[in-house]
């Protein structure tokens, strides 16, 4: 047999074990070292719509998790939801830090306003529970390393969520990036932007977004990049744009385009807009293959093909919750005293890059590690 007939069947091994490799993870929870079935307890903080569109719902989907406290501002709407969902303790702001007190409360769920998660991390952590902090971690890189430091001294897991570094599709396209199968990774392509609504909400109001387009929706863009590459950054150049007299971008930047250099001399160009509809896609190209992701980051319905042994084929997985595969993670990271994939350390050094990247598009420079 020729050696190209080799390297082929290699190939298409080594294609095989990915799959295997994420079914593994997906299809099934991950045994624990005891042997234990508990279902660890959540407090969810914030009744907004992804808490009641997604995160409570997915509920149903956990093996080890399960909703026992919910904490918000607006009584009237946390009775009404407590009562959909069975939940019999609720709490607010005032009285949060008494979470302390209780012992069917394991693990916090921040999904606050930007502004507010380092706050309410921090408080979660001193009160003995650990934290599940939605992304981005925080408005600025000390806050994230305040986090950081306090959850060590608690001696609490913290992680952030990071959903598509649990959900299948996304799993694929790393594994296939690490595999090889590609070859030696020449360009990641990631754009991710939509066209935001009403002028009035937090997403477009500094103090509590932090920023605009990059914080929020150019998050994915920039952290597909580090976790496809499975690399750090070295460099980073930027440019933004924003409409003028939008009444939507009095405070936040409309649109972000960003082009980060990588160790092994991958380049990665990446975009973020509140400006334009529906862009939600992700390319790797190779110098053997390349794969394609859209929807790439969506919460139901991505797709990936790709093309690493001479065709074009497209990988299929059962998806469920990828809010219920990130909460049952951190309850096996809980209940097996392991690590979570995605540490407070992964949201920093997002936020590292993303001050970096607004630094860039103020003076103009590109910007090294």
């Amino acid at each position: 047999m020729s050696n190209e007939g080799n390297i082929e069947i290699t190939r298409r091994a080594a294609l095989g074990e990915i799959s295997r490799r994420v079914a593994a993870v997906t299809a099934a929870p991950l045994l624990l070292k005891n042997g234990q079935e508990k279902k660890l307890g959540w407090a969810i903080v914030g009744l907004g719509g992804l808490t009641l569109g997604e995160i409570l719902p997915g509920f149903k989907e956990c093996k080890f998790s399960r909703v026992t406290a919910l904490v918000s501002g607006d009584p009237s709407k946390a009775k009404r939801v407590a009562d959909q969902y069975n939940v019999k303790r609720i709490y607010n702001y005032d009285n949060f830090d008494t979470l302390k007190n209780d012992p069917d409360v394991d693990i916090v769920y921040i999904v606050l306003p930007n502004g507010m998660h380092a706050e309410y991390t921090i408080r979660a952590l001193k009160a003995g529970k650990h934290v599940l902090c939605e992304k981005p971690m925080a408005n600025t890189v000390q806050e994230c390393q305040q986090m950081i430091a306090t959850a060590k001294a608690a001696n609490r897991k913290l992680m952030i969520a990071y959903r598509c570094q649990y959900e299948p599709y996304n799993m694929a396209a790393i594994e296939l990036c690490k595999s090889g199968a590609l070859g030696n990774l020449k360009e990641v392509i990631s754009d991710h932007g939509f066209s935001i609504g009403d002028p009035r909400q937090w997403r477009l109001n500094r103090k509590l977004a932090g920023g605009g387009s990059l914080m929020d929706i150019g998050i994915y863009s920039l952290n597909a990049a580090r976790y496809l590459t499975g690399e750090e950054p070295v460099s980073v150049s930027a440019m933004s744009y924003t409409t003028p007299n939008d009444p939507r971008f009095k405070e936040v930047e409309e649109t972000v385009n960003f082009m980060l250099r990588f160790p092994s001399g991958c380049l990665a160009n990446c975009t973020s807009s509140y400006g334009y509809e529906g862009t939600n896609r992700i390319r790797v190209v190779g110098d053997k293959g390349f794969l394609d992701m859209e929807p790439a980051t969506s919460y139901r319905g991505i797709r990936l093909r790709y093309s690493a042994n001479g065709k074009y084929e497209e990988k299929k997985f059962e998806t469920g919750s990828q809010f219920a595969l990130e909460m049952d993670a951190l309850s096996q990271n809980v209940l097996n005293a392991s690590t979570p994939r995605t540490p407070g350390e992964e949201g920093l050094a997002d936020m590292k890059w993303i001050t970096a990247i607004y630094e860039s598009v103020r003076s103009g420079r590109t910007l090294k590690s």
